[in-house]
């Protein structure tokens, strides 16, 4: 895939197999501030086109050696890509409203008959860095909307949605590969306290601190997503427990080893983290393992915090409806 911000502006591609017509356009070109490629043939040309970070203006002579710029032209939109946009201007002497339809449906985006005035050519051009501009404009749109759509604005790791997407994904792929998948749950310790002592400002810098340190420690196929309020979710394909107890330890001692520092104010800041692990061996739901980690998050809690706990089986839930609760209390009134 081309990368649309990689090449300067100003760069252009010349396809022209007359030496005369390469010195008259390629000298426009240059006077007007463009760095010039020149080849004369369309073979040569397709094979540029199809780099990463090749000219996205081109000027194609329609007659070429070995294949034409007609050709050239159909090659380069039967290869379009989403993310890059060439913008081809098509050079000819044939004028009949046929060989313009021809060129059209070919995929030039515009045509010049030869011999043309240079002001023509230029004005072409200025139109075709219009668009290109606005076709990367439009680019930077989707992936902004893109990111907020899958990312917490605060913290910039994923949202709550996108990590437990990303957990289910992890977890299928570990079943079909019979590979183990860790988890963890990580809650900020004391954050009401950080907040209320140092100020909600300060809150937000050590959330989106945390979140730094946190991607800092994990791998490119790991993944991090803030899980509400001050808890984040770590998926981490391929850990099993000792590994995952591991990386839970050093990813601790990363967040809390050193103070977070505002401008005004510093606070050093923990962790407790609960590990929950899959063998791949068998049917899991992903709901099993964050319960899991949850009941581990618990007893890091409990056990004083700042600090990873694992547990094998979570603890059973007791649920207590409506119509059990008024039974007890009848039952309680007629014993008294």
């Amino acid at each position: 895939m081309r990368s649309f911000g990689s090449m300067a502006s100003n760069s252009i591609l010349l396809v022209e197999d007359s030496a005369v017509y390469q010195r008259i356009i390629g000298g426009h070109l240059r006077d007007w501030g463009y760095e010039v490629v020149t080849l004369r043939d369309g073979e040569a040309a397709w094979a540029l086109l199809q780099q990463p970070h090749s000219p996205r203006l081109v000027l194609l002579d329609w007659v070429l050696p070995k294949m034409s710029g007609i050709e050239v032209c159909r090659k380069v939109r039967e290869q379009h890509s989403r993310d890059s946009y060439t913008y081809t201007v098509l050079l000819t002497g044939k004028d009949t409203r046929n060989d313009l339809l021809q060129a059209m449906e070919a995929g030039a985006d515009d045509y010049l008959v030869k011999p043309f005035d240079a002001l023509a050519l230029k004005a072409r051009l200025v139109v075709g860095k219009r668009i290109l501009n606005l076709q990367d404009e439009l680019i930077v749109a989707r992936e902004s909307m893109r990111y907020s759509a899958t990312h917490d604005s605060l913290t910039g790791a994923m949202n709550r949605k996108e990590v437990l997407d990303a957990l289910r994904r992890e977890l299928a792929r570990s079943k079909r590969e019979k590979s183990p998948l860790a988890i963890a749950l990580i809650d900020v310790d004391g954050f009401k306290a950080v907040n209320d002592e140092m100020g909600h400002l300060f809150g937000d810098e050590a959330l989106k601190e945390v979140a730094r340190r946190l991607r800092n420690g994990l791998r490119v196929y790991d993944s991090v997503g803030r899980y509400g309020g001050e808890e984040f979710l770590l998926v981490l394909p391929g850990c099993d427990l000792t590994g995952a107890l591991v990386r839970g330890e050093q990813i601790r001692l990363a967040v809390g080893g050193k103070p977070i520092r505002t401008t005004e104010k510093e606070r050093c800041v923990t962790i407790s983290m609960g590990v929950a692990v899959s063998n791949g061996l068998g049917e899991v739901e992903a709901e099993h393992l964050l319960n899991q980690a949850d009941v581990g998050l618990y007893d890091a809690k409990k056990n004083g915090r700042n600090r990873v706990e694992h547990v094998d089986v979570p603890r059973p839930t007791i649920k207590i409806d409506a119509p059990t609760v008024m039974a007890a209390l009848e039952s309680s009134r007629a014993t008294n």
